[in-house]
């Protein structure tokens, strides 16, 4: 069985919300109050703002770094042995620098680093796709956890370019999104023949049981950002290899996911319907997401409040 309590990189990490005002100015007041609550939960590896759960495309780049700094300030108070992992996008090797820069003058422990987006439109060359990791990593001196796209986008890695990516000495973890099954177990083999210290955690929430029973050493989801003591007794059964006790956590987590992802896979509206599910139940100051999104309509969020109530949930808004 590995070790699995003593790596740095493998366990639960939540990827955080971030509330804001109803003028959509950054509420940091209540920004603080839910990294207390986070930092507070014992079992967490690590917290990581400016995910694609935390509206790290709406933000402004001094709100990415005004965002961690509060992060970093939270946990410090807390006395919690957390890492802070900020995300950070850019379209080009010198932005997505600036950015990691940014992080961590912020307080960072590393940087979750996605591709640059008009990958997304025009594709790359594999030299592209390692450069981009290797360039930051050189320019910002900072760790890298890889956030791995899924396998039908243009911006995936294909395995041989994350095994060159597991090369370089600040990449230390992969947030394997592929979200392709028959990829998840070899990828998985490959990686950790060649590197056995890189941690490789999931990112699938809609598929968190199958991916770490097959192979997985943890899980950066946004689910722990909203549940996180369901997702810390759901992935450490898996980790302990306790499958009689990740079935019977699933049996819990299963409706709440219903609820929340609708089927479908993490995306913009799953973190929308989080945030006002987390403000239903009083545990997140404002429901606002930001523009270009659109408030969800009055029967959605009736939807969520009575699905909520349906699971013994107490609603107070």
């Amino acid at each position: 069985m590995r070790n699995w309590q003593e790596h740095p990189w493998m366990g639960v990490f939540a990827a955080t919300l971030c509330p804001f005002h109803e003028d959509e100015s950054l509420d940091e007041a209540g920004l603080r109050a839910y990294i207390r609550e986070l930092a507070a939960v014992p079992g967490l590896k690590g917290l990581v703002p400016n995910g694609h759960t935390g509206e790290i495309m709406s933000l402004r780049e001094k709100e990415r770094a005004e965002v961690t700094r509060i992060v970093a300030e939270e946990v410090k108070k807390s006395g919690a042995r957390l890492k802070g992992i900020s995300g950070v996008c850019g379209e080009g090797s010198l932005s997505a620098i600036d950015h990691a820069i940014a992080a961590k003058e912020a307080g960072a422990d590393a940087i979750l680093l996605m591709p640059p987006h008009h990958w997304l439109r025009f594709g790359r060359t594999s030299a592209e796709a390692v450069g981009f990791i290797a360039d930051v990593a050189e320019g910002a001196g900072i760790d890298i956890v890889i956030h791995q796209y899924p396998a039908w986008t243009k911006a995936g890695y294909a395995l041989n370019e994350m095994l060159e990516m597991a090369k370089i000495p600040r990449v230390k973890c992969i947030k394997m999104g592929t979200r392709d099954m028959a990829r998840w177990l070899w990828d998985y083999e490959q990686l950790k023949a060649a590197r056995p210290d890189l941690s490789i955690i999931t990112c699938h929430d809609e598929y968190l049981l199958p991916t770490l029973l097959e192979a997985g050493d943890g899980a950066l989801i946004g689910f722990a950002g909203f549940a996180p003591r369901l997702m810390i007794d759901l992935v450490h059964a898996c980790l302990n290899g306790d499958l009689a006790g990740a079935k019977k956590a699933q049996q819990t987590v299963a409706p709440l996911a219903r609820l929340i992802y609708n089927f479908g896979e993490p995306g913009c509206g799953a973190h929308q319907r989080m945030k006002v599910a987390k403000w239903l139940l009083g545990e997140m100051s404002s429901p606002v997401f930001r523009r270009p999104v659109r408030p969800l309509p009055e029967n959605e969020v009736q939807r969520l409040r009575d699905g909520l109530k349906a699971l013994g949930m107490k609603t107070v808004n």
